[in-house]
């Protein structure tokens, strides 16, 4: 990732996301959207707005992609366990 986001904030893949919209609609904040931009694979992919995420969750639960998306909350810290 080369942006640095306040936290929380859901990070998407773009080359795994195929742009099914369920994130988008499962977002109580609205703060995904569809990217005008492709994918490696052709798919308009989804992407985070830059502000505003809870962290919630939803998007990660409702992908039907394993890996698509990772939702950093703060105190995050990498490979730790809670």
């Amino acid at each position: 990732m080369n942006k640095q986001w306040e936290y929380p904030y859901p990070e998407i893949d773009p080359d795994i996301c195929k742009g099914c919209k369920l994130c988008v609609a499962a977002c109580p904040k609205n703060v995904l959207v569809i990217s005008s931009k492709l994918n490696s694979k052709g798919f308009h992919y989804s992407e985070y707005v830059g502000e505003g995420c809870i962290g919630c969750g939803n998007c990660f639960y409702v992908c039907p992609e394993p890996s698509a998306v990772t939702v950093y909350l703060r105190n995050y810290v990498e490979g730790e366990v809670s």
